[in-house]
């Protein structure tokens, strides 16, 4: 090595060359940021009314500024007094329109499609790396189906029932009753795992049958209920952002970061457990404690946003696959590059479903299960060449 690298040029150290790759994976995730950023842009000025990027742009800072200016001045006069002197001001956009449409109506559309996208992503990559199986996600595991059972259920109930009863508000009901029957999804999966001679496939097969068993329960629903809430039924659960307002955006951004933070704070023992659950053991940690929560974390995240876009598949397995080919299996990058992916995907199909049959929108479930089902038979060609079946 030394002779190929010359007499006076050292041979590069071990530290040298993890620095290196770690380096290198930051610049991928730096990356796929602006890569999200210059999505949310664009997807927030093509529609069926287009805004130039100039009037999306100023439209987004200056109502922020607004906004801003109002928080202070509500609440901290004397900082808002300070900023009121500050000489610079962000114009309004050209376009009178250009505010409206962009922030009152595109940006909460865009912001559910990225958190839904992080979470569902974040969820995949932590369901595989703790049943270390590649093939598993919220969707083939058939906690989608469970969750949206749980949400369709809260639907059919109706806000006045759910109010009555449970002295909650409706739309956290229907994130608690999603995170019930999604977490009663996982304890069979986990069930299942724990059995001695469980094979992936059989694990995979085990989600489909879960998932099977919730949709009857869905179209049970869908048989009893009467033709508006049938209407309102049939809508979410074929997977959209029609939902989005800045109320749920508000309710979800919380839940999801905690989760995110949760999550990315065991990628060093997912790191430890893919090496086999006997040497995480050896390092000191608790398996059974970290797969428990960690499954119950991962279904929460994914429960919260599923119960406000119905059913979205195939984001958790998409995301995760594609960032192991350019960063690698340490989840302590792999985590947060598979949470932009996922909403960079999620991101640019959603504003292909609304666009490209203009102003017809398209839900986003279907064209993630035309993108999603050829990546997932193009994954099975794979495992089966490498012999995981």
């Amino acid at each position: 090595m030394a002779s190929l690298l010359g007499k006076n040029t050292p041979a590069p150290t071990v530290h040298a060359l993890y620095a290196a790759g770690s380096t290198r994976r930051i610049g991928l995730i730096i990356g796929l940021a602006i890569l999200v950023m210059a999505a949310i842009i664009i997807s927030a000025g093509i529609g069926t009314v287009a805004i130039s990027p100039q009037d999306t742009i100023l439209a987004i800072g200056h109502s922020s500024e607004v906004a801003l200016r109002g928080f202070l001045h509500q609440c901290l006069p004397a900082a808002g007094a300070w900023y009121d002197a500050i000489p610079f001001t962000i114009p309004a956009p050209a376009n009178p329109q250009a505010e409206l449409i962009v922030v009152g109506f595109r940006l909460p559309r865009i912001f559910l499609a990225i958190l839904t996208g992080i979470s569902l992503a974040v969820a995949g990559t932590v369901m595989q790396g703790l049943l270390r199986n590649p093939l598993v996600s919220p969707f083939t595991l058939g906690m989608s189906s469970a969750a949206s059972f749980g949400a369709a259920l809260a639907i059919v109930l109706g806000p006045g029932l759910v109010a009555g009863l449970f002295l909650v508000s409706y739309d956290l009901f229907i994130i608690v009753s999603a995170f019930v029957f999604g977490w009663l999804s996982m304890l069979l999966v986990y069930w299942i795992s724990r059995s001695r001679g469980t094979s992936q496939s059989t694990l995979i097969l085990a989600g489909v049958v879960i998932g099977y068993l919730f949709t009857a329960g869905v179209m049970a629903l869908k048989y009893v209920t009467n033709n508006e809430k049938l209407r309102e039924l049939m809508i979410w659960l074929m997977g959209g952002m029609w939902g989005a307002s800045w109320n749920v955006v508000l309710i979800l951004v919380p839940l999801v970061l905690a989760c995110f933070i949760l999550l990315e704070r065991m990628s060093w023992d997912l790191n430890a457990l893919s090496a086999g659950d006997d040497v995480a053991r050896n390092l000191g940690i608790n398996v059974e404690r970290l797969r428990l929560s960690g499954l119950m974390i991962s279904t929460f995240a994914a429960s919260c946003c599923l119960a406000f876009t119905g059913i979205i598949g195939f984001i958790g397995l998409m995301g995760p696959h594609i960032c192991r080919l350019i960063i690698g299996s340490d989840h302590r990058y792999l985590i947060p590059c598979s949470a932009l992916m996922g909403a960079a995907i999620l991101l640019i199909s959603d504003t292909a479903a609304r666009t490209i049959m203009s102003p017809v929108e398209i839900p986003v479930g279907i064209i993630m299960y035309i993108i999603g089902g050829s990546f997932f038979l193009v994954l099975i060609m794979r495992a089966r060449g490498r012999g995981l079946y």
